[in-house]
């Protein structure tokens, strides 16, 4: 019997490698290994789930088991892969070794955690996947019915980037005081041009969100109480020498691939799973994609040192990425091309898009209406747009104005 397609991780990247491959091939085996119970979500949904209203519970679209036997894959959940050996082409597991004819890994990224100081750092939290979300849910659930209704429940998040301005902007819709800090001058600044920033710091703003620019958290205390009805709650300490006390806080700064048993096996890692134009990493047989996986032009065959390239997590790269990957997995090799993914921020006291130019290209923004900015390059074409507010609604007419 022929060695099955293996995918590592049950992620949007690891089910959709799956979904895609089925639909060129019904019959090979595949077989999804995670880590977690594997159950189908979409991760842009835990940012917004509060002021929703829907529990941990309702953001699953499909459990694990349907996902399995509608995609005809064996699933193994709740395994943890240990290593991989290339030239044999197997997987450790605690549950025995596993063979592979072709390997996918969609590892996806964990998040950034910074060192931090204090008696309470095991208090800080982050939210990558539905489990934490879960924790996440239930620890600010405990400690909104352990006082009065009346009392409003403070949460502290760590970064104003695209998701800390999501979690700020839902958490503030759903009756949480919120502050947040970040070492830049404003919100989204690596993103967005430093106008349409400023509009949405000041559109959180009067959603009662608090900004702490310029500085960086350094330590978590248990905060002393004054009254022994009081639950307790932490004293965050800034690099600017101010201290805020809240009762949660929330670490958004940032995703870094997880690339661990790619490294240990020897594959091309730089911020990323190197991998070239049809996603295979620097070992035959083996591919990647999704947030664990640096998206680089050429292919290894031309280019033996291939490096470079650019992460892209989000979700429209990961839809382009698992149809090219299937092709080549059904016996086409197919190189990847992203078209123009606009990115939707889940921001609705100011609804953004944005589709950024690469990292590093030439060029400013622009602007020559309010809620409108364009990314000129050095031929004085738009490269890249932003769009804000009512003006979220004209995407199709920008991104022309950049394929023309």
């Amino acid at each position: 019997m022929a060695h099955p397609i293996i995918i590592i991780g049950a992620g949007l990247a690891g089910w959709t490698a799956a979904r895609e491959f089925r639909k060129l091939d019904a019959t090979t085996p595949v077989t999804v290994v995670t880590a977690d119970r594997g159950d189908f979500y979409a991760k842009p949904s835990l940012s917004n789930a509060f002021a929703q209203g829907r529990a941990p519970a309702q953001l699953v679209s499909t459990p694990a088991d349907k996902m399995a036997a509608t995609l005809n894959v064996t699933l193994l959940a709740q395994t943890q892969v240990l290593a991989i050996n290339v030239a044999a082409r197997t997987l450790s597991t605690p549950q025995g070794e596993l063979n592979y004819s072709q390997l996918v890994l969609a590892t996806g990224a964990n998040p950034i955690r910074i060192p931090l100081e204090g008696d309470a750092t095991e208090q800080v939290m982050s939210i990558n996947s539905l489990d934490d979300f879960s924790a996440f849910h239930a620890r600010l659930t405990c400690l909104s019915s352990s006082e009065k209704e009346s009392t409003q429940k403070h949460v502290f998040i760590m970064g104003a980037g695209l998701i800390g301005c999501e979690f700020a902007n839902d958490l503030a819709l759903s009756n949480y005081k919120v502050s947040v800090a970040d070492p830049s001058s404003g919100p989204m600044s690596a993103l967005l041009p430093a106008q349409a920033s400023q509009h949405l710091m000041e559109a959180l703003g009067e959603l009662g969100v608090t900004w702490h620019f310029g500085t960086t958290v350094q330590a978590v205390n248990h905060a002393v109480r004054t009254d022994a009805s009081e639950a307790p709650r932490l004293e965050i300490s800034l690099s600017n020498g101010q201290t805020v006390t809240a009762d949660m806080v929330l670490s958004a700064i940032g995703l870094r691939a997880n690339t661990a048993l790619a490294q240990a096996a020897g594959l091309a890692c730089e911020r990323g799973i190197v991998v070239d134009a049809t996603l295979q990493t620097s070992a035959e047989h083996i591919f990647a994609l999704g947030d664990s996986a640096q998206y680089a032009a050429g292919q290894w065959a031309s280019s033996a040192a291939l490096t470079g390239g650019r992460t892209l997590p989000y979700v429209m790269p990961i839809m382009s990425a698992a149809k090219a990957l299937a092709a080549t997995l059904a016996g086409t090799p197919t190189p990847v091309v992203f078209p123009l993914m606009p990115v939707a921020i889940k921001t609705p006291a100011l609804p953004i898009v944005v589709a950024a130019p690469g990292p590093g290209t030439p060029g400013e923004w622009q602007s020559s209406e309010l809620g409108v900015w364009q990314f000129m390059g050095d031929a004085s074409r738009p490269l890249g747009f932003v769009l804000t507010g009512k003006n979220t609604s004209r995407r199709a007419e920008q991104a022309k104005l950049i394929s023309t």
